[in-house]
């Protein structure tokens, strides 16, 4: 009597031809790199303070190199050394993370307007943000208690919207946008008590800068840790690729390809939440990049998550990198939110993007 061993069977890739008149990722891909190395020289020389264009490359290179610098350039260097190179670094680090999580969100609850904020977690680490601004909450971290009480109420928040949205079948895209949008209202309420609450009109002013975004408060310790969590999150929605595009099409033919959606949805949960919460306690809530970006990759290369999340990335770190440098131009000496720059410029592109027809959500 013989026994017949089961046969596991395995998901065949999803594959999605690139369409007519789309763009080639790699000459795309290249000419967004060499663009974020121009956009960063280009926001360290960009400021109220001129330090001149031709001195920018010298101070760069002192600062890489430990070169001295003549006593009548110490105050130009420091300016480009320890303010503006952090700030467009980061810059371009919360650009990459927004624009890569936005593609995660978007495809793990399949829905076009979906951005790195409908979970939730930004406005709860609102929430921890301003009980340091305005309440002076764990002023014994010093320079750290804004970024380590935005992330902690941030974590919070992650849980919390994970332990309501949970059900006996998993995280389901209906109830993490339902959960997540109420839980958001929620936060922002109790933000915007603890605004009218204030004691303090500059400290209100402060608070209202980081609910719209600002890289303003941009340090050398911030850059290392956010970069290698949107590096790390990255690395694994790139690696998880194939599962994204299965699931983009519905859990039933994810499930048939040999995906586990609930299982997936719960990874995909973590990781952007985890994203979400560093770039917004370095940066906090920068709109529309992560709605934005994704949209527009998809018309340019097609709806293939291999493709997208390498063109993302890129697209975001430039758009948040001179969205940055416009914030400190228009109005200088004074700065306006990030998030105003990115909607004012992002809303227009956008929809002239849209007007040119032949787009639907998915890239189709």
């Amino acid at each position: 009597m013989s026994s017949r061993r089961p046969v596991r069977r395995t998901a065949p890739p999803v594959h999605r031809p690139t369409a007519p008149g789309r763009i080639p990722v790699l000459p795309l891909g290249l000419a967004l790199g060499l663009l974020l190395l121009l956009s960063l020289v280009c926001g360290v020389g960009l400021g109220a303070a001129g330090v001149g264009w031709a001195n920018v490359p010298r101070f760069l290179w002192a600062g890489l190199t430990g070169a001295t610098v003549h006593a009548n350039d110490v105050a130009s260097y420091t300016i480009v050394w320890e303010i503006r190179l952090p700030r467009v670094l980061l810059g371009a680090v919360v650009g990459a993370g927004l624009a890569s999580v936005g593609v995660a969100v978007q495809a793990m609850v399949r829905n076009a307007l979906a951005d790195p904020f409908v979970l939730g977690i930004s406005s709860g680490a609102a929430v921890g943000a301003n009980a340091v601004i305005l309440l002076g909450a764990f002023a014994g971290l010093g320079v750290w208690a804004l970024s380590a009480s935005a992330f902690a109420s941030a974590l919070m928040a992650m849980a919390l919207v994970y332990a309501v949205a949970r059900s006996p079948h998993g995280l389901t895209p209906l109830r993490l946008i339902l959960t997540g949008t109420a839980l958001a209202y929620g936060f922002e309420a109790v933000t915007t008590v603890m605004v009218f609450g204030a004691a303090r009109g500059e400290a209100a002013r402060s608070a209202m800068m980081w609910l719209l975004g600002s890289l303003g408060g941009a340090t050398w310790a911030q850059v290392p840790l956010a970069a290698v969590t949107v590096a790390a999150g990255w690395t694994w929605l790139r690696r998880r690729a194939e599962a994204l595009n299965a699931l983009a099409m519905g859990d039933e033919t994810a499930a048939a390809l040999g995906v586990r959606p609930a299982r997936l949805r719960r990874e995909l949960f973590v990781v952007t939440a985890a994203v979400t919460g560093t770039v917004v306690a370095v940066s906090g809530a920068i709109g529309f990049v992560g709605l934005m970006v994704p949209h527009v990759v998809r018309m340019l290369v097609g709806a293939d998550h291999r493709r997208v999340l390498v063109v993302a990335p890129l697209a975001g770190a430039v758009l948040l990198v001179w969205a940055d440098g416009l914030s400190r131009l228009l109005f200088a000496p004074a700065e306006l939110p990030v998030g105003v720059i990115t909607a004012v410029v992002g809303v227009p592109a956008f929809l002239l993007l849209m007007r040119r027809g032949g787009y639907a959500f998915g890239g189709r």
